[in-house]
């Protein structure tokens, strides 16, 4: 987000997207796994800060365009009511903000049918802050802010939740998935590599190429 900082309107809108993330992350996991059984009804879904912000991953979305929540270790989730139960509640996070993304570029076509910004921007472009009219801008910065977010968390490392999902996906983790858990989770070797990815290289960070990869292709569609 820093990258922004040239264009103020564009910061301010990416930290609202998000913040935004953060809570439809917490929610839609609360509320999925209170709808599945997996905790109890009388726990309130409502977002708590202390519990659903990863330092880590606010310093990721500062210096490399986008970060994560608070992670959720695989042993949260019970495995005992069944893996696709326990997969639904690590995919509700990202799945909820990628759609909320959607409605945010629904609402930019809607409002500026005669934009070719869809047409030839990347993520990386939006979260780095382009020069676009004001409700363009505030537009486009939500959408792609709710996008990077989820598209971030579906990545298989942990602390995304993208890990929970893999791990989910395993019938019985043998040793060797027990050893890598052990060091991308325990060890929190997964962090560093996310954080490596949001630092270097320093004008284009690692994370940015990926998002970039991983999002075109929404943009396009609307476009």
């Amino acid at each position: 987000m820093l990258f922004a900082l040239g264009e103020p309107v564009a910061f301010v809108a990416l930290v609202v997207a998000f913040l935004l993330g953060l809570l439809l992350r917490a929610v839609a996991i609360r509320l999925t796994a209170r709808t599945l059984g997996l905790t109890d009804r009388r726990e309130p879904v409502a977002p708590r800060p202390r519990e659903d912000v990863d330092p880590f991953g606010a310093v990721a979305a500062a210096v490399g365009g986008m970060g994560w929540g608070k992670p959720i270790s695989v042993d949260e989730v019970p495995r005992s009511h069944g893996r696709g139960k326990a997969a639904a509640v690590f995919a509700a996070g990202p799945v909820v903000t990628i759609v909320a993304a959607q409605v945010c570029f629904l609402a930019y076509t809607l409002a500026f049918p005669d934009s070719v910004a869809l047409q030839y921007l990347d993520p990386s472009g939006v979260l780095r802050g382009s020069a676009l009219p004001l409700g363009e801008q505030v537009l486009l910065c939500l959408g792609v802010g709710l996008l990077a977010f989820g598209l971030l968390a579906l990545i298989p490392i942990p602390p995304l939740d993208g890990f929970g999902l893999l791990w989910s996906a395993l019938r019985r983790p043998g040793a060797g998935a027990q050893q890598m858990r052990l060091w991308l989770e325990d060890k929190n070797l997964g962090v560093l590599i996310l954080l490596v990815c949001c630092f270097f290289p320093l004008a284009y960070p690692f994370l940015l190429v990926i998002l970039d990869v991983l999002g075109v292709l929404f943009l396009r569609v609307w476009g």
